[in-house]
């Protein structure tokens, strides 16, 4: 089997990855500065900022959940890599108009195109996994996707700091963000020109005369009435989708936990963002290392254990914390006590275990469906995907609004890691089942 950080010379891969890269940087980048500059510049009241957070998060994912089953349908029958150019130039329309929320500060600007940013992932979604097994080699698709993963959340990560560092004072003290409303535009160009280089991917022979249904709700239906039938795949969208719920649960409450829970300031609510970031792209490589390039859910049920372990002694750490002081902390103030050093190295392993859990389901998804089907699994996958992160949202906010404290809102993760090692026990005895020898 060819090394996988070969891949990143290859055509065949290395510009999907780029593209997917920037594509990820830039949503990253723009989410964050938004966040930033509406909880520290505009609100001043801790529910106010706790619901703004958890329904900018939802209205991000929102867009999965009803226009996934038209994604999935126009990548399976229509060449893959021209519809990633088109999604890539409406990318540049779309941050030229978020550039001018940013530039004014209008929230409601702002949202809208936060909503518009998750619909051009969403079409671009089922593509960046649908691709890899028609560009790549059968023991490349394993690796290929855990450096996607990878990819992606360290895309994530430096977008994460790269939103915090463009969020400045001016000389009155005010937040503004107009390098950030530059540099939104300026990826979102570079990320056509990644996309120009992708080679063709066309669709399955037949493919191309897959009538397209525009009524998203029938599409939708009938999309999950065909992939859920299939327990295997089934198992394997439900554990994918409970991994999603739970990021979109932690990273909705970076914000509001740190200024409020933590008394931090911005830079140490970017460095939580970058910690989790960092840790889903060590596990990502790591998961690939120990399986060897095979597609097996085998450490999944162990990883979400160990997720919920960490994410129980990270609420430890977050109650006992005790900033020492009735201003905000920045970065290195926080970084300079025990406890706070302590809070970082449990969010690289609550996400590194995230990363084992998740990324061998992804190829498994991939790899156990007809070729002429994946993109609409992987579309199916999106709806169940965005639906639990929607209600995750909602959940946290209705929590919040009910007098529910920030850190108590961890043990829900708890029981979703819990929920989510069953299920993964479930997908292995289930993949041995059919697959005899197997050890």
């Amino acid at each position: 089997m060819e090394p996988t950080l070969k891949l990143l010379a290859r055509r065949r891969f290395a510009p999907l990855f780029a593209t997917q890269f920037l594509g990820a940087f830039n949503d990253n980048l723009y989410r964050t500065a938004m966040v930033l500059i509406v909880i520290y510049g505009i609100y001043a009241d801790p529910a106010q900022e706790a619901t703004f957070s958890a329904v900018a998060g939802g209205l991000f994912i929102l867009p999965f959940f009803i226009f996934s089953a038209l994604a999935g349908q126009i990548a399976d029958s229509h060449d893959k890599a021209a519809v990633v150019r088109r999604v890539k130039t409406a990318e540049i329309v779309i941050m030229a108009v978020g550039a001018a929320g940013l530039m004014l500060q209008s929230v409601p600007l702002l949202l809208a195109m936060l909503f518009a940013t998750g619909l051009q992932s969403t079409l671009f979604g089922p593509i960046k996994y649908a691709i890899l097994p028609q560009h790549l080699k059968e023991g490349e698709v394993l690796g290929g996707t855990g450096l996607v993963e990878a990819g992606t959340y360290v895309a994530i990560l430096l977008g994460i700091v790269c939103g915090g560092l463009v969020i400045v004072a001016d000389a009155s003290g005010a937040l503004e963000a107009s390098w950030g409303a530059g540099a939104v535009i300026v990826v979102a160009l570079l990320g056509r020109f990644a996309s120009s280089a992708i080679p063709p991917a066309p669709p399955q022979p037949g493919m191309e005369k897959l009538p397209i249904d525009w009524n998203i709700f029938r599409s939708s239906w009938k999309l999950m009435e065909s992939a859920m039938t299939r327990p295997q795949i089934r198992l394997a969208i439900i554990c994918i989708s409970f991994f999603w719920a739970m990021g979109t649960l932690l990273a909705a409450q970076f914000p509001p936990l740190v200024k409020n829970a933590l008394g931090a300031d911005q830079t140490v609510a970017t460095a939580f963002l970058a910690a989790f970031s960092v840790g889903v792209a060590a596990g990502s490589i790591a998961v690939n290392l120990l399986l060897k390039g095979k597609v097996s859910a085998r450490f999944s049920p162990a990883s979400a254990l160990l997720m919920g372990l960490f994410v129980l002694d990270l609420y430890r750490r977050v109650i006992a914390y005790d900033s020492g002081s009735a201003d905000l902390v920045g970065l290195a103030d926080f970084a300079a006590r025990p406890q706070g050093i302590m809070i970082f190295v449990d969010l690289f392993f609550v996400a590194m275990m995230g990363g084992m859990y998740v990324v061998p389901l992804y190829a498994y998804l991939t790899t156990h469906v007809p070729p002429s089907e994946t993109a609409r699994t992987v579309a199916a996958n999106n709806i169940v995907n965005s639906g639990l992160m929607v209600a995750a949202s909602l959940l946290l906010a209705g929590a919040i609004q009910n007098g529910v404290g920030v850190a108590d809102t961890l043990f829900v993760v708890v029981g979703a890691t819990i929920i989510s090692a069953g299920l993964g026990w479930r997908l292995e005895k289930a993949d041995r089942a059919l697959t005899p020898g197997t050890d």
